[in-house]
């Protein structure tokens, strides 16, 4: 539910299909881990996907994190004034997902599940 939320409020985003896209495909996987069913090659393809997303919106990330003043990630008007405040919270936000989908990834390998 939590990233379909995630998906909902990105409708106002400057790139919303991209983000609704993403936030809804992570949803779909936590439907299918929650009946403990892992299609590990749709996993994998997320994975990947949002991996190699990642690796472009690490310099935002990076810029942020360096910055004297970090709290700037969650001031609304910073993102018009610098850039990367955009892409370090896009960064967050789709570490968070492939957090989620490498666990449901081990999970796919349990024997117990």
């Amino acid at each position: 539910m939590l990233f379909l939320g995630f998906a909902f409020v990105q409708v106002n985003d400057p790139d919303p299909i991209l983000w609704v896209l993403i936030y809804g495909a992570t949803s779909i996987a936590c439907i299918m881990a929650a009946f403990r069913y892992y299609q590990k090659a749709f996993l994998i393809f997320l994975l990947l996907s949002f991996s190699i997303y990642l690796v472009f919106l690490f310099p935002g990330w990076k810029e942020w994190y360096m910055s004297s003043d970090r709290s700037l990630l969650l001031d609304d008007l910073a993102k018009m004034q610098y850039n990367y405040i955009e892409e370090a919270r896009e960064f967050l936000g789709l570490l968070i997902c492939i957090v989620c989908l490498v666990v449901f990834l081990i999970r796919s390998f349990s024997k117990r599940d």
